[in-house]
């Protein structure tokens, strides 16, 4: 739990750090949007590259990130597993019982966990660089055109920002709960699947309890203080994009055409 990167904000002063959020989003979602298009050596080479500069340009040890990948290893592990089993073609390459892997089924499977781990490390980048509150207000400036047609935008927002503020908040509440359970014999890393399974059962009941009364308290302060529209609110910090965000953008734009020079071509 404690290796998740994954919305985890580490403060610095790298160039990352100081683009503009809503940027690092934009960035973010065209990376996964073309990773969706890779099918061949050099799509996923050229991507492999852009997100490898990308973490030489947060200035965070490349071990941060690869720590981050630890615990989601076993859901990629799975997809790759049904990758290589499920897809059929020719030649074939071994027997497995009924099953039968294939050499399409072999160069899926690659393609499908080096496209996750690039998605994953992309998402990371933006979230281990971003604090929570900047990326709900990213999000909110970049939906603002949808309040035309009378979409909550602000309180969509905000819903975010608390949730993401949250995250951290569970997680030490959980780690608390986890000593409190060891100190009175309890073991969470004994036994087969299923006794750890039961293991996390005294777990969820206090923490639900818990997150229940911070989200009831967080509710009666915001009552207090008056809180009324999310839509009326002003901004404390109000988001400007600079030189850095055009130098992202245009560097971004290269990597698209590039990638889609690749696609055509076929390399």
């Amino acid at each position: 739990m404690n290796n998740i990167m994954i919305g985890r904000f580490v403060p610095g002063s790298s160039w990352v750090h100081r683009l503009d959020p809503r940027t690092k989003m934009i960035v973010t979602f065209v990376f996964i949007f073309v990773m969706l298009f890779a099918s061949s050596w050099g799509t996923y080479a050229l991507s492999a590259v852009f997100v490898v500069l990308a973490i030489r340009l947060t200035q965070q040890p490349f071990k941060l990130y690869w720590d981050g990948l630890k615990p989601i290893f076993w859901l990629i592990l799975f997809t790759v597993v049904l990758q290589l089993f499920l897809t059929p073609g020719t030649p074939v390459v071994l027997h497995v019982g009924p099953l039968q892997v294939t050499w399409p089924g072999i160069l899926n499977a690659i393609y499908v966990m080096i496209r996750f781990t690039l998605i994953i490390l992309m998402s990371t980048i933006m979230t281990l660089s971003t604090p929570p509150t900047s990326i709900a207000n990213a999000l909110e400036s970049l939906l603002a055109p949808l309040n035309k047609i009378h979409v909550p935008v602000a309180e969509l927002a905000l819903m975010l920002s608390i949730a993401l503020r949250f995250v951290p908040l569970l997680m030490d509440e959980t780690q608390k709960i986890m000593n409190a359970q060891k100190s009175r014999g309890m073991s969470f890393s004994t036994g087969g699947p299923i006794k750890r399974a039961r293991a996390i059962v005294p777990l969820l009941i206090p923490l639900f309890v818990g997150a229940l009364q911070r989200a009831l308290d967080l509710a009666n302060a915001m009552e207090i203080r008056g809180f009324k529209d999310a839509a009326s609110r002003t901004k404390y910090r109000t988001l400007l994009y600079g030189r850095q965000d055009v130098v992202a953008f245009i560097g971004t734009l290269i990597f698209v055409l590039i990638f889609i020079g690749i696609k055509i071509n076929g390399v």
